[in-house]
């Protein structure tokens, strides 16, 4: 079997990068389709629309609908399309950037991405998570090659919401986990290929960074700081998880979180990252993780508030039945459940959210 790395063409991240980026805009095209939400084009999105038009690019901004949907994606290619644009710039997060990427591969053009948060790993990968109009998992969308541009300006990143930066935490700190369950398993990754070596070695340091500098980073953007630890963590969060995620596979973690997607109700407020955290948790207690291992990620995941009970995911009265339904989307053939080194059947899911939801109270005292 083949062995594939996949990344970006160029990354930059740093301070103030977004009023520097026009030299690598330029090398991309001169006709840009400008993709944001509201609230994005608000706090930075119009200003940078006058940014480019300064500098010689012509803009259709767009205004992000907030379904990455194959309804969405055809609607803005459709407008990129009569607009005869050469490029894609999708800014903001995580659905916004999946969606940029699909339209600019309908269009067959360049794109470039420009993350507002370090809330998800979307950034690098050369896929997207497709959902339906109403947010349910639909399916990943892969494609021949990686974004031409990932550019991340950390200044933006520490005025963000601190809850978006552990959301991006507890996404990134799935990467290793799943990637050393499809190595025992020796299965495929993201891009239908073997692991390589430093993709592993990637994931592994993402880990590290995160147990490391991730306390530190959240303190920091709650100060609006924009410190050495939380340029690593960014860099954890975006670049490393990325490439390790992808390069590395996804198994029950985010297998999990597409589960989750099954249920309606209070539960979709949670964000991707913190339903990563959840899914994360369980693939452990699938693993038959012993106490020291489990408890490492557990703590972890309360120093940082992220949700480690059904009644942190809203989901306090949650039934059997509606649990079955996250068990049987996550293990969808279509989904990464099957990349585990064993058989999950939805029954072992449902046993293992029931196992982590009661193991955490507990330590918690909540029991």
């Amino acid at each position: 079997m083949t062995s594939i790395f996949g990344s970006p063409a160029t990354y930059v991240q740093g301070i103030n990068a977004l009023q520097e980026s026009d030299q690598y805009i330029k090398r991309l095209g001169q006709k840009a389709v400008l993709l944001a939400d509201p609230v994005v084009l608000k706090i930075v999105g119009n200003d940078y629309e006058t940014y480019l038009t300064t500098h010689g690019i012509s803009v259709k901004k767009v205004q992000f609908n907030g379904e990455a949907s194959d309804n969405e994606i055809k609607r803005v290619a459709g407008i990129g399309k009569d607009f005869g644009a050469d490029l894609v710039i999708g800014m903001g997060g995580g659905k916004t950037l999946d969606s940029a990427k699909a339209i600019a591969d309908d269009l067959q053009v360049a794109v470039a991405i420009l993350p507002t948060l370090a809330s998800t790993d979307a950034p690098c990968s050369r896929l997207s998570v497709i959902y339906s109009d109403d947010g349910s998992f639909e399916k990943y969308r892969f494609y021949d090659k990686s974004p031409d541009l990932v550019l991340i300006d950390t200044a933006i990143v520490a005025g963000a919401p601190a809850r978006l930066l552990a959301s991006g935490i507890a996404d990134a700190l799935a990467t290793n986990v799943e990637a050393k369950a499809v190595a025992r398993g020796n299965n495929q990754t993201m891009l239908g290929a073997q692991q390589t070596l430093v993709g592993n070695a990637i994931a592994t340091k993402c880990e590290e960074t995160l147990f490391k500098y991730g306390a530190e980073a959240l303190a920091s953007v709650k100060g609006h700081a924009v410190t050495k630890a939380l340029d690593r963590v960014v860099e954890a969060n975006t670049l490393m998880s990325g490439l390790g995620f992808e390069s590395g596979g996804l198994a029950a973690a985010h297998a999990i979180h597409d589960g989750l997607t099954a249920l309606h109700g209070p539960v979709h407020e949670m964000t991707h990252g913190e339903k990563v955290a959840f899914g994360t948790l369980t693939q452990l207690y699938l693993e038959g993780a012993d106490q020291e291992r489990f408890e490492k990620y557990l703590r972890f995941d309360l120093k940082l508030g992220l949700p480690t009970t059904f009644k942190d995911l809203h989901l306090e009265n949650v039934s059997d039945d509606d649990l079955l339904k996250v068990g049987q989307q996550a293990t969808a053939p279509e989904d990464t459940m099957k990349q585990m080194p064993f058989e999950v059947t939805p029954y072992d899911v449902v046993q293992a959210m029931k196992g982590v939801d009661a193991y955490s109270r507990e330590v918690q005292g909540l029991a």
